[in-house]
């Protein structure tokens, strides 16, 4: 039994599981419907499959190195969360506004977050997270075994987190449609939503204001 790779896993795990902007995308588009969150949990693992690939190639220690390339990456990221944030806050007023009128009458009550959409915001969410190179490049290799060659075993490393995550975010995609009942009653929605918003503003207002991460 492998365990450094048995260890790899439960880090791998835990790290995927934490909440952050791709959290809250796919909760959000969840709440729109079971295909759109489903949708966003595989843009989600694609975008960690550029940053895996990356890694493995090499090409991310360059990013990591070069500040004015990782500062790009920083602001497309940040501006592209921020989008995200401040659409989710402006989602409460018109959900407000829409209150109390008919299904027929609320413009778009019936065409909830496409695929195509929700796949690319999945994406674009996590590609551009610009920890995710630093992150890969400190974490693999203190898996690659001594005297193992490195590249077999990083792509298993890396396919393995593109695996946890697709799993962990189709879960919670799934978990979210089957509490939509309750999540879909007005006030939670807006409850949600605005969080969502909130947190999703905050985050995007971080990347582009802050120092640069190193």
């Amino acid at each position: 039994m492998d365990a450094q790779l048995i260890a790899f896993t439960g880090v791998a795990a835990g790290m995927v599981a934490l909440p952050g902007a791709d959290f809250t995308v796919v909760v959000r588009n969840a709440l729109a419907s079971r295909t759109a969150g489903l949708a966003t949990a595989l843009g989600v693992a694609g975008g960690l499959l550029v940053h895996t690939a990356l890694a493995v190639a090499g090409l991310a220690a360059v990013l990591v190195t070069m500040p004015v390339l990782f500062r790009t990456v920083q602001l497309l990221g940040g501006a592209y969360v921020l989008y995200l944030g401040i659409s989710a806050l402006y989602a409460i007023r018109r959900r407000v506004s829409d209150e109390g009128r008919a299904p027929d009458q609320v413009p778009g009550a019936e065409e909830p977050e496409g695929f195509g959409r929700a796949l690319r915001q999945g994406f674009l969410t996590n590609a551009l997270n610009p920890k995710a190179p630093i992150l890969f490049l400190s974490l693999l290799p203190q898996f690659v075994p001594d005297g193992q060659p490195p590249l077999p075993r990083t792509l298993l490393l890396a396919a393995l987190v593109v695996a946890l995550a697709l799993v962990w975010f189709s879960a919670l995609a799934l978990l979210v449609d089957r509490l939509g009942r309750w999540l879909r009653r007005p006030r939670t929605a807006r409850a949600i939503e605005g969080g969502s918003g909130v947190a999703l503003t905050g985050l995007g207002l971080a990347l582009v204001t802050g120092p640069l991460l190193r």
